[in-house]
């Protein structure tokens, strides 16, 4: 099941998580990863319990629902991982940015100070 599938069912179905009572899927996004983290032990151990006892392998309706709320647990985590990196070699990328443009600008005062009087004069000049 993709998870746009997955989210019309939890949507349809009004499904809710064990989290500070009851969290619906948009009330999941908010939620730091260590908490999402939390929601997805108790709903494995709710899925492991309904396993075991369990003497039919036939699929009924809770266990479902429970598979579901599992998948959008685990789709939000994983978008929120990939976010996060994401995030990171941004800033990484932007700290590089601006080591290489303070180097740039140091070579070019560097390039200024090895001028002479005169072209010193005459740049400016061309700047009036």
């Amino acid at each position: 099941m993709d998870s746009e599938e997955m989210f019309i069912k939890a949507a349809r179905k009004k499904m809710r998580f064990p989290y500070k009572g009851q969290a619906t899927v948009e009330d999941l996004w908010d939620l730091p990863v260590t908490e999402l983290d939390k929601i997805f032990k108790i709903l494995n151990a709710e899925a492991k319990k309904a396993k075991e006892e369990s003497l039919l392998e036939t699929k009924s309706e809770e266990s479902e629902k429970l598979a579901v709320r599992i998948g959008i647990i685990k789709y939000i985590v994983s978008v929120k991982l990939e976010e996060k990196k994401e995030a990171e070699l941004a800033k990484e990328r932007k700290e590089q940015k601006q080591r290489i443009m303070k180097v740039l600008a140091s070579k070019q005062d560097e390039e200024l100070k090895g001028k002479s009087v005169e072209e010193l004069e005459k740049m400016l000049e061309e700047l009036k």
